[in-house]
């Protein structure tokens, strides 16, 4: 009985390898045993990144909201509890959008949260 040598398989998943591994630097996407741990380490990077978008967007609306806050006399933790306490829900995506495109609503804001911290 002949030996199964499975050459096909094979180079199907070693050029699907290669294939993702186009564009990388020097051996990166030319070298097999290279281009697979490149290919399995930008895997590991493109996972754990897909949640560090969302941490890196948070924290750039809050920097945002902070300077527009402090320019109206809050700062970043008091506008959010006076906001809070007024009753107005406005997630921070729309709060830094209104911080650069409109400062006389994002004012209007601060405002209702000042007469909140007042009472």
């Amino acid at each position: 009985m002949p030996r199964v040598k499975g050459g096909t398989v094979t180079r199907k998943r070693r050029k699907r390898v290669l294939k993702l591994a186009k564009g990388y630097y020097g051996s990166k996407h030319t070298l097999y045993k290279v281009a697979n741990q490149q290919v399995m380490k930008s895997l590991q990077y493109a996972f754990r990144d897909r949640r560090q978008v969302k941490r890196d967007f948070r924290k750039l609306w809050i920097t945002r909201i902070n300077a527009a806050a402090r320019m109206n006399g809050l700062s970043y933790s008091r506008l959010m509890h006076g906001l809070k306490l007024a009753g107005i829900e406005v997630n921070r995506k729309m709060l830094a959008e209104l911080a650069i495109s409109d400062a006389a609503a994002f004012t209007q804001l601060a405002d209702a949260a000042k007469a909140q911290m007042n009472k």
